[in-house]
């Protein structure tokens, strides 16, 4: 007897899928005795799964249309260009799906770079208003600018946080810096009365902190959040001292640490701040050096002064060069402590009993910020593209060589290889690549009257996806 033949079930689609695990656990409790009737809950699930079934065979009907327009456009391009190509023409159409393939990739690129393209416009946005709200709150109310500087702090510290341990940098937060910046944020918000974190602050904010933008060449470079947070947490400590000592009116109301402080003793001020530094330099020492000592020298992790000891080209590496590896360190924090030490007498001396000179040294700081910012924006990005268009350059007129050579060799020869053709590809007119119009260098136009051919973008997507089907036949 003849076995009778079902026809297969038909293929559930995702939420029928579901229905017997997600569903059911979702519904067993109404499959208790004593519940009561839960029908109308079984028939909005079922409508919500019907809803989803739709969209979802509607999304593949989508994907199967465009997937075989696609491959019929792949395979009328390889019949219309047929078997029988001289090596010429077969170089030609490996150079044009190399064309191709670079096109899509600047093409996916552009497209991913949406979100760095926000931040950048974000990053722009915040660094322009806060030079502007600043400049406006010192004019109008300067008693505000330790509350705009608290603000920053707010947003700009956490984002640093996440930032650097993202990229396994988070050991720079223990930097001197952010010990001084927090250190700042004690004395404006819990203990103003205090002479001794007043005189550290303003002195360590004067000094090490400020000089460090010289030092560390910050930019001013709105666009870059790295570079604006930098610039923030190494300029605006001074510049919040001082306004609370020039600028604040009625400041010994607000902070009493400067009543009778109306000029510095130079050596007790260097004292308290040297102080100051060496319990920071103390527990760096401890907690970094000592105890995170096998994941520095292992290279997982870096530090200022892994990357400044290690720095051929800098100032301090090349001082620490002749000395032995076991005093390097003690020798790096003993100059460091020095060097702060120096940086901070023309507070002592010069600013903290003069309006005048104290403006002078903020604009001095702010003008190399603003001058390195446009060595960035000028030089980087110049010579980047200087870079690009010579690489062009090169690669057209060694692509016209071997068109010349490939070109004027009589007979037939042997198809190149993919690496061969990918060395040595012609130069193309412009219908027959697709890309966006460009001018040519004169060293490598055509003969004739001289006119730079150009690229057509008309069908530059299509012509991406063919590329790629070719590419995938191959």
């Amino acid at each position: 007897m003849a076995e009778l033949k079902l026809p297969p079930p038909p293929r559930p689609g995702l939420i029928k899928t579901l229905s017997g695990t997600a569903i059911n656990s979702l519904t067993a409790p109404f499959n208790e005795d004593g519940i009561g009737d839960w029908q109308a809950a079984f028939t909005l699930l079922d409508t919500i799964e019907t809803y989803f079934d739709s969209h979802f065979d509607l999304l593949e009907r989508r994907f199967k249309k465009t997937s075989d327009r696609l491959r019929s456009k792949a395979s009328e391009a390889l019949a219309a260009r047929g078997p029988g190509r001289t090596p010429f023409e077969k170089e030609l159409r490996q150079f044009r799906v190399k064309i191709a393939g670079r096109i899509s990739s600047l093409y996916d690129t552009w497209h991913s770079s949406k979100v760095v393209r926000l931040k950048g416009k974000v990053s722009f946005f915040i660094g322009v208003q806060t030079v502007l709200i600043s400049a406006l709150i010192f004019g109008m109310a300067p008693e505000w600018i330790p509350f705009v500087y608290t603000v920053q702090m707010a947003y700009s510290f956490p984002y640093r946080v996440y930032t650097f341990k993202k990229k396994a940098w988070h050991y720079f937060l223990f930097d001197l810096c952010y010990y001084v910046n927090l250190l700042n944020m004690v004395f404006i918000w819990f203990m103003p009365q205090s002479k001794f974190l007043f005189q550290s602050c303003y002195l360590l904010s004067h000094g090490p902190i400020a000089s460090a933008v010289i030092t560390w060449r910050n930019s001013l470079v709105f666009h870059d959040a790295e570079k604006i947070m930098s610039l923030f947490i190494h300029f605006y400590p001074p510049f919040v001292f001082t306004v609370i000592r020039h600028y604040y009116p009625h400041a010994e109301e607000r902070f009493p640490a400067l009543v009778g402080l109306d000029t510095l003793s130079p050596w007790k001020a260097l004292l308290l701040s040297g102080f100051i530094y060496t319990v920071w330099q103390g527990l760096y020492w401890k907690f970094i050096v000592i105890d995170r000592g096998a994941k520095i020298s292992a290279g997982k992790r870096t530090t200022s002064f892994s990357y400044m000891l290690n720095d051929k080209r800098g100032i301090i590496g090349r001082m620490l060069r002749n000395i032995p590896p076991a005093y390097k360190e003690p020798s790096f924090m003993g100059g460091q402590l020095v060097y702060s030490l120096l940086t901070e007498l023309p507070a002592v001396f010069l600013m903290y009993n003069s309006r005048r000179w104290s403006a002078v040294f903020l604009m001095i700081i702010f003008s190399v910020a603003t001058w390195n910012g446009g060595g960035y924006y000028i030089e980087v990005f110049g010579r980047k593209f200087e870079r690009e268009l010579e690489a062009l350059r090169k690669e057209l007129a060694e692509a016209s060589a071997a068109a010349s050579n490939v070109s004027g060799s009589p007979g037939p020869s042997s198809p190149p290889s993919e690496a061969e053709s990918q060395l040595t590809s012609p130069v193309i007119v412009a219908s027959d690549i697709g890309f966006s119009p460009v001018n040519v260098p004169s060293d490598v136009k055509g003969e004739g009257e001289g006119e730079v051919e150009t690229l057509d973008l008309s069908e530059l997507h299509d012509e991406r996806q063919v590329a790629q089907e070719l590419k995938k036949d191959q």
